[in-house]
């Protein structure tokens, strides 16, 4: 199974640089999208059914604004369209795929960037989150949570540690979170197996800094630990360039 998540910053354009190109090249056996802000009616999703893919959409209430997809080739039993939190499910944050046995989230963490009433959202949201998890694990254990997560774990996940200690994304609250999500039975895949400095998922579009690449590893693919013996890589892509993130990819031997 190859998975790839991917916050596309708008489908609809990144439609307009090549993203569906990038399909034809056969990434992934399922594509999680976030950030679509794009409503399945707004979206010339033939495209995407003319290269095998079925597509299931959460879309945000809000026009142009959050949602999560997920493109796949290997049809689920099941799908689950939001967690059952109101603001969450309002804003298109959370999909869930059955895979037999196996059980995919994607999910769109909330960022906190625009004041201090997103930052408390956004600590709600982590503590609603992880208790969905956990609940969840109780009757399925083996799952796979991938998305955009608006946090980097440690200092070797973002490119200037120092001078953005107090910028949200990297606070130490949301950090500790992070510690407690890995403590609590979930592997960090990328990490699994690269432990190597400079590999990011996002870059602001401001002062050429994809070009000199000071990033943000913000974008995860994370499974629960009765999955880890089932890994067989994972990468970041940032040669793909269709949103000021890249993907991120795993495969794993099921």
């Amino acid at each position: 199974m190859r998975i790839i998540s991917y916050n596309v910053n708008g489908l609809r354009s990144a439609m307009t640089k090549g993203f569906t190109d990038w399909l034809k090249s056969n990434p992934a056996d399922i594509v999680c999208l976030q950030e679509i802000k794009a409503h399945q009616e707004n979206v010339d999703f033939e495209q995407f059914e003319k290269l095998g893919f079925e597509h299931y959409w959460y879309p945000a209430q809000k026009k142009g604004y959050s949602g999560v997809a997920v493109l796949t080739s290997i049809k689920p039993d099941f799908v689950q369209y939001g967690n059952g939190f109101m603001q969450s499910d309002t804003e298109g944050r959370f999909i869930r795929l059955d895979f037999g046995d196996i059980t995919l989230i994607n999910t769109y963490f909330p960022s906190g960037t625009s004041g201090e009433e997103r930052q408390a959202y956004k600590y709600q949201w982590l503590d609603e989150f992880f208790g969905y998890l956990e609940e969840l694990r109780k009757t399925r254990p083996n799952l796979i949570v991938c998305g955009d997560y608006n946090i980097c774990h440690k200092a070797i996940d973002i490119h200037d540690p120092v001078g953005n200690k107090k910028s949200t994304g990297f606070l130490p609250e949301e950090r500790a979170w992070m510690d407690k999500f890995f403590e609590s039975g979930f592997v960090d895949t990328f990490r699994h197996f690269n432990k190597d400095p400079h590999h990011y998922s996002w870059w602001t579009f401001r002062a050429n800094a994809r070009a000199n690449n000071k990033g943000w590893r913000i974008d995860y693919i994370n499974v629960s630990t009765p999955l880890q013996n089932k890994l067989k890589g994972a990468r970041i892509l940032p040669e793909v360039k269709h949103s000021d993130h890249c993907p991120v990819y795993l495969e794993l031997a099921l």
